[in-house]
């Protein structure tokens, strides 16, 4: 079993996955409402992102805007978090991530043997960041 999140955008998908890939890697691919070959798509969602896939290693991370009209509201409810293998690559991506948001949480080495830290990306989503202080040698 696997799962897997799934983000809501608001005509600004393809631009946060885009993000995404540059910081993570891996392998993106998007499909515009405009691509659907059953046709039908409302005015002005033509360029709005159906359906995205961004792979890289185990994350997989998917993506569609909304339809015009239907506002989305940043999700304060849910974090995506990132379970890392190296401190480099912990701080590395936090930088990444951080570009143009807002830091929460300063990534830090914490008391229960972690580093960790917290913050909400350009696109309002939220991040948590972790790496196992104990897995350096």
């Amino acid at each position: 079993m696997e799962l897997n999140p799934y983000l809501t955008f608001d005509g600004n998908g393809r631009e946060a996955m885009t993000f995404y890939q540059r910081c993570l890697g891996g392998e993106l691919n998007v499909m515009t409402f405009g691509d659907n070959p059953g046709g039908g798509v409302p005015p002005g969602a033509e360029d709005r992102v159906m359906h995205a896939t961004l792979v890289s290693g185990n994350l997989r991370l998917m993506a569609s805007d909304s339809m015009p009209g239907q506002p989305v509201r940043g999700g304060d409810s849910i974090h995506l978090s990132l379970n890392l293998s190296s401190r480099e690559e912990i701080d590395r991506l936090f930088v990444a991530l951080g570009e143009g948001g807002t830091v929460t949480m300063p990534l830090d080495d914490q008391p229960w043997g972690g580093r960790f830290g917290m913050l909400v990306d350009r696109f309002g989503m939220p991040w948590m960041f972790h790496f196992d202080l104990r897995r350096q040698g």
